[in-house]
């Protein structure tokens, strides 16, 4: 027994569980179990025995599988997803059941039946953000299946999973018929749509990729500012990076007429774009041009694509449309440069990135004191440390957020992105609602097409207590950028929303979905026991006022309105009442 207790080996792991499990059980508990317990004996354990898996425990919805073959475990998983998703069949989408896989490869230790070690909590985390549906791989798991299953994958980059000292790259599966990102095609909007896919960097070298990137954003949010186009996010169009995709697909996935690719090769002083067209319906290609120029030409290169792409798709669209698109944020390509990295480092979303972000976006500042939008991102960055509490002099923080903000917007009156972060920050920062609320508007009135302006725009709207408002705004967000990573962030706004008009269990449907992607979200899991304390449903309030106090045991009912900076005292009142009760403390 004791060299059974030391015995360590490299083993493939599964980890999965149902979403949002106990919302099933309230609505009905004994028809989940009886349909969980169907969909194990009939599907998961029969796909388990044929590829070779040992189920090591099962606990209430999740189980634990270890398996030889990180390519066997791999194959399991996408059949059980498969499997579950014509099980499901045409059920509403709050009444499927849908599971959640994590896979990972590591050393394991045994004791008695049971295995234990860094291996088994890595795949028990990666599956804790997999999407409902879907699988997530850690990148030791990625590296021994890649060339070996016909499966597309999603980097994601380095996330930092809950109890594990080492950020871990994670890849998220492509999976069909359904599964995971594959949705109904989208319909096509009634005007010229299209999406940008991030270009091949082909420069040879790795730090590059920011300035291939970077160029992209630039392209989008050229093209966005002509209205009578329909362009897709960057945040979805960027969900394709890194990997062969087919063209159609992305068309039928993210409802556009047109697809953009290209690449970005850059050389000493000199850089090349080139740029295809394609009709994503066809896949029949429109136009290409390949554009040479020295670096210090980089943004006239932009401009000639840009307006190569508008003319072949609209040929009609006014001279004076396009002199706007050519407008940039500033003449310095190196405080550009800056501002590009500070741009790749704030959508990672860690403290430490947006740490590197804010000290980006100051240099870009530094060397040119009028780049309205680097200020705009700066401000941004404030707010974020301000949202996830990460503040060190929180009374500092605050002012020079407000005051860069305020800057942003006085220099960017035409600078769709210095004036949306400007007015994020100033609702977050100062408390300045109606400011904010008006440099979003006109954000937004010079770009319709940005959707990470429309996702701000919601949120501030929560603020201001305007719950209609908000979820028709993340509604646009989710038509122009229907795979953005922040779409969690958008299902915990509309869950507020929903909260504050009175719709309990909307809101715990639309938390839950928040909760999916980030389960340790603190907002979202107070959203989650308030409307659920009030619809009713008291063991679900108390398991998320459980894990509440476990993310800030000293969260209490009088500092909820610091926390949360909702201007309406009906909209805290409501808010208090559920927490309170659900079991938070009231000082």
């Amino acid at each position: 027994m004791a060299s059974e207790c030391n015995e360590r080996r490299l083993a493939a792991i599964l980890a999965a569980d149902i979403a949002g499990y106990s919302r099933l059980v309230g609505a009905d508990e004994a028809g989940t179990l009886a349909r969980f317990n169907a969909h194990v004996r009939e599907l998961i354990h029969p796909r388990i025995k044929e590829h070779r898996g040992r189920i090591i425990r099962t606990m209430g919805d999740s189980v634990l599988v270890e398996f030889a073959s990180v390519v066997e475990a791999l194959r399991c998983a996408v059949e059980v997803q498969h499997g579950m998703h014509e099980r499901n069949g045409d059920l509403p989408r709050d009444e499927r059941m849908e599971f959640r896989v994590g896979i990972n490869v590591g050393d394991i230790i045994i004791e008695g039946g049971d295995i234990f070690g860094d291996g088994v909590n890595v795949a028990a985390r990666l599956e804790s953000i997999a999407e409902p549906g879907g699988i997530c791989v850690s990148d030791d798991a990625y590296r021994q299946v890649r060339d070996k299953l016909k499966i597309v994958f999603d980097d994601t980059g380095e996330q930092q999973l809950k109890n594990i000292a080492r950020p871990v790259r994670v890849y998220r599966a492509r999976l069909d018929q359904g599964i995971a990102r594959s949705a109904p095609a989208l319909a096509l909007p009634d005007r010229p749509s299209i999406a940008v896919l991030p270009f091949q960097n082909m420069s040879g070298d790795p730090e590059q990729e920011y300035f291939a990137d970077g160029m992209v954003e630039d392209i989008i949010t050229d093209l966005s500012r002509f209205r009578m186009l329909f362009v897709i996010a960057r945040n979805s169009s960027f969900t394709y990076k890194g990997r062969a995709v087919d063209v159609k697909q992305v068309g039928r996935e993210l409802g556009v007429r047109y697809v953009l690719e290209g690449s970005v090769r850059k050389a000493g002083q000199r850089v090349r774009i080139t740029g295809q067209l394609i009709d994503a319906a066809t896949g029949a290609h429109l136009w290409a041009e390949r554009f040479d120029g020295p670096l210090e030409d980089v943004f006239n290169l932009q401009d000639q694509v840009t307006s190569s792409v508008v003319a072949a798709i609209a040929p009609k669209v006014e001279q004076a449309e396009i002199e706007r698109a050519r407008r940039k944020p500033t003449e310095s390509l190196e405080a550009y440069d800056y501002y590009l990295r500070g741009f790749s480092s704030f959508h990672q979303g860690s403290k430490k990135a947006t740490a590197e972000a804010l000290e980006l976006f100051n240099k870009a500042i530094e060397l040119d004191p009028t780049f309205a939008s680097a200020y705009g991102m700066a401000a941004w960055c404030y707010a974020t440390r301000r949202i996830f509490v990460w503040t060190q002099d929180h009374q500092q923080e605050t002012a020079e957020a407000a005051r860069l903000a305020r800057r942003a917007a006085w220099l960017g009156k035409d600078d769709a992105t210095a004036l949306y972060a400007a007015g994020f920050a100033l609702a977050y920062a100062a408390r300045d609602y109606d400011t904010s609320i008006s440099l979003i508007d006109r954000a937004l009135m010079l770009n319709p097409n940005l959707g990470v302006a429309w996702f701000v725009s919601g949120w501030v709207r929560v603020l201001n207590g305007e719950p209609e408002l908000a979820i028709e705004h993340f509604s646009r967000l989710a038509r122009l950028s229907p795979f953005d990573p922040w779409i969690w962030g958008m299902h915990v706004g509309s869950a507020f929303a929903h909260f504050f008009a009175g719709r309990n269990h909307e809101a715990i449907a639309a938390a839950e979905r928040g909760l999916s992607d980030r389960p340790n979200y603190l907002p979202a899991v107070a959203i989650l026991a308030s409307a659920s304390a009030l619809a009713g449903r008291t063991d679900q309030a108390q398991a998320a006022m459980i894990q509440l106090r476990g993310l800030d045991p000293g969260l209490r009912i009088c500092g909820l309105q610091d926390r949360l900076l909702l201007r309406q005292a009906s909209d805290l009142h409501r808010l208090a009442e559920g927490l309170r009760q659900a079991g938070m403390p009231e000082s």
